[in-house]
C-alpha cells in the first residue's frame, strides 16, 4: 500500500516551510483505508461526505455535522461520498512551533489529565460554518498570507477554546511531544556521515519535506548545503593532518567520484584538496 505524506502530496515543496497551510480537498471518488503519513496537526472542516479514520488503538468517524483536529501521524483513512455527491473538505495544518506559541499565549497547562485520543470531535455550529466559509474567501495555501492565516488560526483556537473549555485545552497539551526534540542533536550526529538527506530525514523519523522545513527553522539555511559545508570542513582537516589521501576519503563524505568531491572542494575553499595534500 502507498502511503500518502500530507500535506506534502497537497502543497508545493516552496510552501512547506510555512507554519500554517491550508487546502481544498475534492474529489469524485471515493477512497477506501489510505495509508496516510499526517506530518503537521490538522483540522479537518467536511462539507460534503464522510470521513472515517483509523489509528492505531482507536477509530473516528465524521459527517458534514462535525469537524476533526487530528493529532499527526500514522493513519488509515477513509473518504466517502454522500449519495452520490462529491467529497469536499477543507483542511488547515498547522506546526507544533506554532502550537506552543498559542499555549503559551493563552492557555496554560491544566491537572486534567489527557485521554490521549489522537482527535478531537468539533460539533458544527453557526461559527464554525462562517469560519469555514471566510477560509473559502481569503484564498488558497499559494495565495493567502502567512500573517492573515496566524490570525484565523488564533481566532479559531481562541473559538474553540471558549466553546470546549478545559477538555479543548487538555487535548491541545496532548498534542505536543512529550519528550523534547532532539532534532538538532540527532543533525549534528550524521554531520559527517556518507548518508543521503532523505536517510538522514527517516532517522529522525521524519518524511523528506518535514525534515527539510524543520531544518531551515533550526539551522537557517538548506540542509544540503550544511551538510556539505560540514563535511567539507572535516575532509579538509583529515587532509591537513595528513592521514589519508583525497582518492581514499571522497566516498566518506558521499561523493560518488573524485572529481565531483575535487569540484566541491574546490569551490568551497579556492584549492584543489591535492594541493593541501601536497603542502603538509
Amino acid at each position: 500500500m502507498i502511503i500518502s505524506s500530507i500535506p506534502e502530496i497537497y502543497i508545493g515543496e516552496a510552501y512547506l516551510t510555512r507554519e500554517i497551510l491550508i487546502h481544498d480537498l475534492k474529489m469524485s471518488e471515493q477512497v477506501i483505508r489510505s495509508k496516510v503519513q499526517l506530518n503537521m496537526h490538522m483540522f479537518s472542516f467536511l462539507q460534503e461526505g464522510k470521513k472515517q479514520i483509523h489509528f492505531a488503538n482507536t477509530a473516528v468517524a465524521v459527517n458534514k455535522k462535525q469537524s476533526l483536529l487530528i493529532k499527526k501521524g500514522n493513519a488509515l483513512w477513509t473518504e466517502l461520498l454522500d449519495h452520490g455527491s462529491n467529497y469536499y473538505c477543507k483542511l488547515l495544518f498547522f506546526s507544533e512551533e506554532k502550537l506552543r506559541e498559542f499555549l503559551t499565549k493563552h492557555a496554560a497547562k491544566t491537572k486534567s489529565t489527557p485521554d490521549e485520543k489522537p482527535f478531537f470531535v468539533i460539533q458544527n455550529d453557526a461559527y464554525i460554518s462562517a469560519y469555514f466559509h471566510s477560509l473559502a474567501s481569503i484564498g488558497n495555501a499559494l495565495t493567502v498570507s502567512e500573517n492573515l492565516l496566524a490570525v484565523k488560526f488564533e481566532e479559531l483556537m481562541l473559538y474553540l477554546t471558549n466553546k470546549y473549555g478545559n477538555a479543548f485545552i487538555t487535548f491541545l497539551h496532548s498534542l505536543i511531544e512529550k519528550t523534547p526534540s532532539s532534532f538538532r542533536t540527532s543533525v549534528q550526529r550524521y554531520r559527517h556521515a556518507n548518508l543521503k538527506i532523505i536517510e538522514i530525514a527517516f532517522l529522525c523519523n521524519m518524511s523528506l519535506s518535514s525534515f527539510k522545513r524543520h531544518f531551515k527553522k533550526e539551522f537557517g539555511t538548506s540542509p544540503g548545503k550544511w551538510l556539505q559545508n560540514n563535511r567539507l570542513k572535516k575532509a579538509r582537516e583529515i587532509l591537513e593532518r595528513g592521514d589519508q589521501k583525497p582518492s581514499e576519503i571522497y566516498h566518506d563524505f558521499g561523493y560518488n567520484n573524485l572529481s565531483n568531491f575535487s569540484l566541491a572542494f574546490k569551490k568551497t575553499f579556492g584549492i584543489n584538496p591535492s594541493e593541501i595534500e601536497k603542502n603538509t
